[in-house]
Formats: C-alpha cells, sequence, structure tokens
C-alpha cells in the first residue's frame, strides 16, 4: 500500500513538473516603418522576443497571424523558426524578428490588433494582441472641366480635394494621348490643397468629344510623393452657342470696327491738315 502511494506522488510530481512553462517568452513591437502605416501599402515590424536567455529554451518559434488589417504576399506563411541559441550566465538576449506585410487598403485609422504566437520547443504557446498604428493619408480628387473656349483653346479643369487629408505641391498632368492634343505645357503646378477645398488649373488644348485622363501628382502629409489618375469627361455641346462667346464676340467685333473709325478720321484730319498748310 506505501508503496502505490509513493508511486502516485511521483507520478502526479512529474506531471506537476512536466506542465509548467519551462521557458518564459514574451514577445513585444519594437518597430514598425512607416509609423504610422499606409492602407495599401507596405509595413516592416519588428518584433522583440525576450526571455530566450533561459537554457530550456529550444527552437523558438515567431508566427505572424494573417489576419485583418495585415496581408502576406504569395509564398509569405508568417513564421520564423530559430533554432537553440547559446546560453550565456547572467546575460540577457532578445530576439528580433523582422516581417513586412501589406496593409488592408480598408484599414481603419486608428489602433488596429494585430495577433503573433511564440513558442519554444515543448512549451504551449504564447498568444499575442499586439497594436499596429495606421493612418490614412492618401488623397482623392474629383475633376471637372469647368470651361473652355472655343476661340484661344483654353481649358479650365476644376479639381476639388474629397479626402480628410491635406496635399502639398499638387501637380495637374495631362498624358500625351488621343482623345486630347495639348499644346504648350502638359504640367501646371497648383500647390497646396486642403481637404474640401478645390482650385483650378489651366490648359490650351483641344479634347475631343468623350473621356481622357489627367494626373494628380502630390505630397502627402508623411511628405511621400504619390500619384492619382483620374477620367475627365468632355461635352462640347456645353461649350459651344453661349450668350457669353455671342457678347464676347460683338465686343470684339465693336472694338474692330471702333479702331478702323479712328485709324479713317485719323488720317482724314492729317490729310485735311496738310492741304490747309499748303
Amino acid at each position: 500500500m506505501k508503496k502505490c502511494v509513493v508511486l502516485l506522488l511521483l507520478v502526479l510530481s512529474f506531471t506537476v513538473v512536466s506542465a509548467e512553462v519551462i521557458c518564459d517568452l514574451d514577445v513585444t513591437l519594437l518597430n514598425q516603418d512607416p509609423y504610422p502605416a499606409i492602407p495599401g501599402d507596405y509595413v516592416k515590424l519588428v518584433f522583440q522576443v525576450e526571455g530566450i536567455d533561459s537554457p530550456d529554451c529550444n527552437d523558438i518559434t515567431v508566427s505572424l497571424l494573417e489576419s485583418y488589417p495585415i496581408e502576406f504576399d504569395p509564398g509569405e506563411s508568417g513564421v520564423r523558426t530559430f533554432k537553440k541559441v547559446d546560453y550565456v550566465k547572467d546575460f540577457e538576449s532578445n530576439l528580433l524578428v523582422p516581417f513586412e506585410v501589406r496593409v488592408n487598403e480598408d484599414a481603419l485609422d486608428g489602433t488596429n490588433p494585430i495577433e503573433v504566437r511564440v513558442q519554444s520547443k515543448h512549451d504551449a504557446p504564447l498568444l499575442k494582441t499586439l497594436d499596429l498604428e495606421v493612418d490614412d493619408v492618401k488623397a482623392d480628387f474629383e475633376v471637372y472641366v469647368k470651361d473652355y473656349s472655343y476661340a484661344t483653346n483654353e481649358l479650365t479643369l476644376e479639381i476639388l480635394n474629397i479626402e480628410s487629408s491635406d496635399v502639398e505641391a499638387l501637380t495637374v498632368e495631362i498624358p500625351k494621348q488621343d482623345s486630347i492634343n495639348v499644346k504648350g505645357a502638359k504640367r501646371i503646378v497648383v500647390g497646396d490643397l486642403d481637404s474640401n477645398e478645390y482650385t483650378s488649373a489651366d490648359f490650351e488644348a483641344m479634347p475631343k468629344d468623350g473621356d481622357f485622363k489627367i494626373n494628380l501628382i502630390y505630397s502627402d502629409t508623411i511628405n511621400t510623393r504619390r500619384m492619382v489618375e483620374k477620367t475627365v469627361s468632355f461635352d462640347s455641346s456645353y461649350f459651344t452657342n453661349r450668350k457669353a462667346d455671342e457678347s464676347t464676340t460683338g465686343m470684339g467685333t465693336y472694338i474692330f470696327w471702333a479702331v478702323i473709325a479712328i485709324i479713317v478720321i485719323w488720317w482724314i484730319v492729317k490729310k485735311f491738315t496738310k492741304k490747309k498748310k499748303k
């Protein structure tokens, strides 16, 4: 009976010891670049694993779980495995684990949770939720043909910043294409444009009915140069047979004949004066 009790105690003791975590690990997000991350762009993440200085730590696996808002490129598993690190007494060593992942283009501004799992061989895994900071600094625009003059071929585009981010050094470019023929500068710098504000750009061009492409190039709030391609529609019927054009044409005709009359009167007066002197 005593032997049975002793044997039972030994089994229970072994079970308790084996259930203990012999490698006490922890993981933190040491750095993210850029900070904050940009939806639709890549972000570099560096995780720091602490507690590997124990001689009981073996074959450490760090897994970054693929879940919103991060996405892996094809072939990326998000798993990093490290063999046993030699233990040096009284020396604390940390493991740095880098990842480069894409941020979902619909990621929300602010703090987004991401999950990392770290495990030493024969130990239960540690699942840690960490914070990824995201800020959507990209801009978007609405572009319209504000005016077009067939007399001067002046095309005026109106650009509205429809996002919450301000932009700097906004440049409007009309690339070469069949649907519009640009004379002179194809790129106009219009300057800074705040959120929900609008500006305009003037080109000398001859557009055809239909759509043409423009490029909007700008610097965002983290000083990254970006480009957005937009499609602009042109309908000539809106810019022909206008009353404003008629009045302008009438005024031009009036000025022309007025100048002619002045020249004729000057010539008659000069000729009459010359005869009088004789």
